[in-house]
């Protein structure tokens, strides 16, 4: 992986003076991902619609200084393999060249993801297009007013997951999407987050280096949905993972590797609620039931992934 340094002197991908919000996670992953293209390759980029591609393309404007195609809600990972394989098509027509590198990403929100577009994502990983599908997971559909996504953690507020005498918060577990993904037999799926720059472009770099279908997983945190400060995005997704809440892992054919988080490094989960409003209810003396849940759910997850473990790596 080249160094920071030299990843700094790359012409941008996204341009600045878009209009994300102050600390968005989703930009900082476009920018880290894009980074993992090679230097020599043309990056095409379809996108889901969703706080990304509002804020990057409003009329007559945009932030994009590589080709970019915006799609509707569900269908990124439909219109980028379309568009992979017109490509690959024209190429054996000999109406394009053979040695012209392109690399085909498609960009989504969890909930243009996890949920909205699950069903166009799955079919673009088993038909084996070369393409990579980047997930900006923030947690819920923060573009329309913060609703619950499958990606929306238990315990967590949404305004459709609310707070009160009757529920404390989203009921349900977040899903599961990297091993979904993991189970069509992909070449590669890597689950990162943008506090972690140096992890998440070297697993960028393998996934557009992948012979076929890729998946990222990027934990992007939203100051807005999460109530935090816009000066708190990285500090957030670095207890994420010290806290085992959002653990860094990839498969590569298959083989399971777990990114452990040093003993030095670990935290208890209340120190990643504890800075977020949206679990400010889990910390009253009344939910210390559901708080326990929620740690023996984490605990529960790590356990699973141990257990897919071939190897692991210190981070």
């Amino acid at each position: 992986m080249a160094n920071i340094k030299e990843l700094s002197r790359r012409p941008e991908c996204l341009a600045p003076g878009h209009r994300l919000c102050g600390g968005c996670g989703a930009s900082m992953a476009v920018r880290q991902v894009l980074m993992g293209v090679p230097e020599d390759a043309v990056p095409v980029v379809g996108c889901a619609t969703g706080c990304l591609e509002v804020s990057t393309t409003i009329y007559p404007y945009d932030a994009w200084n590589v080709p970019f195609i915006h799609n509707a809600f569900e269908n990124s990972a439909a219109t980028v393999s379309g568009v992979e394989a017109a490509f690959k098509g024209l190429q054996r027509a000999g109406k394009i060249p053979a040695d012209k590198k392109v690399k085909f990403v498609a960009f989504g929100g969890d909930g243009g993801t996890y949920d909205i577009g699950l069903q166009s994502l799955s079919g673009a990983m088993e038909r084996g297009h070369d393409m990579v599908y980047v997930c900006y997971d923030n947690g819920a559909y923060m573009n329309t007013g913060i609703q619950r996504s499958s990606a929306t953690p238990k315990g967590s507020w949404a305004t459709t997951a609310e707070v009160g005498k009757d529920q404390q918060g989203k009921t349900q577990r977040r899903k599961d999407l990297a091993s979904i993904i993991a189970a069509h037999g992909v070449p590669y799926v890597g689950q990162s987050t943008v506090g972690h720059w140096k992890d998440l472009v070297s697993k960028a770099e393998k996934a557009f280096a992948a012979d076929g279908p890729a998946f990222l997983n990027v934990l992007a945190p939203c100051p807005r949905g999460w109530r935090i400060g816009s000066d708190e995005t990285m500090l957030i997704s670095r207890l994420a993972v010290d806290t085992k809440f959002w653990p860094l892992f990839e498969v590569e054919n298959g083989k399971w590797t777990l990114t452990p988080v040093k003993e030095k490094n670990l935290k208890p989960l209340e120190d990643f609620l504890k800075p977020q409003g949206r679990f400010k209810h889990l910390l009253k003396p009344e939910n210390a039931e559901l708080l326990q849940e929620l740690k023996d759910d984490v605990e529960d997850y790590w356990k699973y992934l141990e257990g897919r473990v071939e190897g692991s790596k210190d981070l």
